[in-house]
């Protein structure tokens, strides 16, 4: 135990939410301190050699505005390392310039993953934060965090369903006794509503716009379920006309980014309905008294609650600090050794 609290004393240990959009870093002493885009820009020499040139932001603000030699690139896709290298350096970066060797020792990192990646895959994700300076890393599915950044008591005999809607994955789970008794992983989130987008607005608009655009306009019009009472939204559209090649704006409403979003957003209710039905009987009656509680950034799109309350028949709570609650979960696992030993997968 001294050891241990000298141990703490010296080290500067970290909850790291590795995110397909987004990366949050926290730490004991501050919270969270680091909130930066998942995107890397690369520069490629005549043997096509990588060298970082941007990380987070500096990065994302590249994205398709960079010449021929340049990349700017997003290492995770659908939730999982697709570009080992480049988020090895992607963490590296993050983790520097929060550690900057102020402590003595390399920190503890507990890291969030998907439910049910492969053993491959939580392998990837441990080795590139033991390369990027960990002394140890322990990773925690996001459903499991996010319900522990909730402050759901999730040790206790009791049935939470949680759904984590964030950029690359929809993660789905009944949580109890610290474990997930059902779960149903959809490779559905922020990304797929921005591709819907695009493709939306290039048939029926024959314009093409990018992934920054797309995401623009479902955060500032995004409606899953658009009120008849309501006075509809509209924003002005800026792209490249497909017929002519030059430039030119539309007007789009919030009426039709809920059609475009529709598909997709039915392939998360199904995700639900689809645990919900393979659900042990007294944990579902526990569920029915709590209802359904999203978290992640998708679930900030607007009506989105009551869509999935109509679908499904339940009550669904946004938790309060959706885009931050896997974070938090993970740091509140540093705090809480016991249960990290529980909870942990890798």
């Amino acid at each position: 135990m001294i050891f241990d609290n000298l141990v703490g004393w010296f080290s500067k240990d970290l909850a790291i939410d590795l995110g397909t959009a987004n990366t949050l870093v926290y730490t004991r002493d501050r919270g969270i301190i680091l909130r930066e885009p998942s995107v890397v820009a690369v520069a490629l020499d005549e043997r096509g050699t990588k060298r970082i040139i941007a990380v987070g932001d500096e990065a994302k603000d590249m994205l398709g505005k960079t010449p021929g030699n340049v990349q700017a690139i997003r290492p995770l896709r659908d939730g999982v390392i697709a570009d080992f290298e480049v988020a090895q350096a992607m963490l590296r970066f993050f983790i520097s310039r929060v550690h900057r060797r102020r402590s003595l020792l390399r920190p503890i990192i507990v890291i969030s993953i998907p439910h049910g990646i492969t053993e491959v895959e939580k392998r990837a994700v441990k080795e590139a934060a033991l390369s990027a300076g960990a002394r140890e890393v322990y990773l925690v599915e996001e459903p499991m965090a996010a319900a522990i950044g909730a402050e759901i008591r999730v040790e206790e005999p009791s049935g939470n369903l949680i759904v984590d809607i964030g950029g690359g994955t929809t993660e789905v789970a009944v949580i109890s006794l610290a474990g997930i008794v059902q779960s149903r992983s959809v490779k559905v989130g922020g990304d797929k509503m921005d591709e819907a987008i695009i493709q939306y607005i290039k048939k029926q608009h024959n314009i093409l716009i990018g992934e920054k655009t797309a995401e623009n306009i479902k955060i500032e019009i995004g409606n899953a379920k658009p009120a008849q009472d309501e006075e509809p939204r509209k924003t002005l559209v800026r792209g490249r006309d497909l017929l002519m090649g030059i430039p030119k704006h539309v007007e789009v409403s919030d009426a039709e980014i809920a059609e475009a979003l529709r598909p997709t957003l039915q392939a998360i209710v199904e995700a639900i309905r689809s645990t919900l039905e393979k659900t042990p009987p007294e944990l579902a009656s526990d569920i029915i008294e709590k209802g359904v509680i999203l978290t992640g950034g998708g679930s900030l799109l607007k009506n989105l609650d009551i869509l999935i309350r109509d679908e499904v028949q339940l009550p669904v709570t946004v938790v309060e600090n959706p885009l931050d609650s896997v974070v938090l979960g993970c740091g509140q696992l540093l705090e809480n050794p016991d249960l990290l030993s529980r909870v942990a997968v890798g």
